[in-house]
């Protein structure tokens, strides 16, 4: 099998010194033009490939970044991860992507697996953001920002949206357009999303005046459009004089699922069912029904992050922030009717 050209390689077919090819590699404006282009031509005539592990293991550290995400098949956090990877690679890092599906132990092994890689920072949208495994993290070393959560505390960067607020502009849309009867479908409500959207709109439901039993809480086992479908199918299922006349779904995988369920029994949306969703993905606005959602800024909530944990990395200086972004309710076809 043959050899893997090496630095001593490099250095010899370029005829300069080790030093100096580290330095072309490392620190490449104390060479000059003219030796930095013999040098990297000798790595081109002999394929050499950085050993990054060995760069790493001098070092202490890598050239990457890392996101947990809750759920990969959400286009809002692949949104959120490329507003991370704008601002890694403006820093000249790459960045790595982990799925934890919602699951605690998942979430741990990821965080145990980047730790032992050394990256320069993580980035977590967690399961439970007051997790022991967060702090302990931290405390060993490594920058640590949460993303679209916020914790009890101060002891970390965090970016979120005020989702309270953002549960608030949805019901109080609807009972604009004359709602009387609305059902919030969302769910599980271990999700601080969840609670924080639902307890939006029970704040304004309240402030409307209308009966509590009116705001009609139809609860998921999943934020996705299969659930949204079997929610559809419920609210299908009640009786026409207490049947909702509108929805707003925890987020938008809910809602398009509810939209496919209402048109393909036939319901018109929204003179039949109104529908909100959350996050204003981009399926969203091209479903069949465009469809009004909460948006929520999503690359810039990830970039900000980056952001963060780049300065917690660098800056001993570094003070914990937390940013909380304004959401914005974006009004379409599935309840203007």
């Amino acid at each position: 099998m043959a050899r893997s050209a090496s630095v001593k390689d490099v250095a010899a077919h370029a005829g300069v010194s080790l030093g100096t090819v580290s330095n072309v590699l490392n620190r490449p404006d104390r060479v000059s033009p003219d030796t930095r282009e013999r040098v990297q031509r000798a790595m081109a005539e002999l394929g050499f490939v950085r050993n990054e592990s060995a760069r790493q293991l001098r070092a202490g550290t890598s050239r990457t970044l890392a996101y947990v995400m809750l759920d990969a098949s959400n286009p809002f956090f692949t949104d959120v991860a490329a507003g991370i990877d704008v601002a890694a690679e403006a820093a000249d890092l790459s960045l790595m992507l982990f799925n934890s599906r919602n699951s605690s132990d998942r979430e741990h092994s990821h965080l145990a697996l980047l730790e032992q890689q050394r990256v320069q920072g993580v980035l977590v949208t967690p399961v439970d953001p007051d997790s022991p495994a967060l702090d302990e993290l931290a405390q060993r070393g490594t920058p640590v920002v949460i993303v679209d959560r916020t914790r009890s505390d101060q002891s970390f960067c965090s970016v979120a949206v005020d989702d309270v607020l953002g549960g608030r502009l949805a019901i109080e849309h609807l009972i604009d357009r004359g709602h009387e009867r609305v059902a919030f479908v969302g769910g599980p409500a271990t999700l601080g999303q969840v609670r924080d959207r639902r307890q939006g709109a029970r704040a304004a439901w309240k402030a409307a005046g209308l009966p509590r039993e009116d705001l009609v809480e139809i609860s998921t086992t999943a934020l996705d459009v299969a659930q949204g479908r079997e929610a559809g199918q419920r609210l299908a299922g009640m009786a026409a004089q207490r049947r909702p006349t509108a929805a707003f779904c925890a987020n938008d995988l809910v809602a398009l699922g509810l939209l496919q369920q209402a048109i393909g029994a036939g319901q018109q949306v929204p003179a039949d069912l109104a529908i909100v969703g959350y996050d204003d993905i981009e399926f969203a606005a091209a479903a069949a029904v465009p469809l009004t959602s909460v948006r929520q800024p999503r690359q810039e909530l990830g970039r900000t992050a980056a952001e963060l944990v780049l300065d917690e990395a660098a800056n001993p200086a570094h003070g914990h922030r937390q940013v909380l972004f304004t959401p914005e309710l974006v009004a379409r076809a599935s309840t203007l009717g």
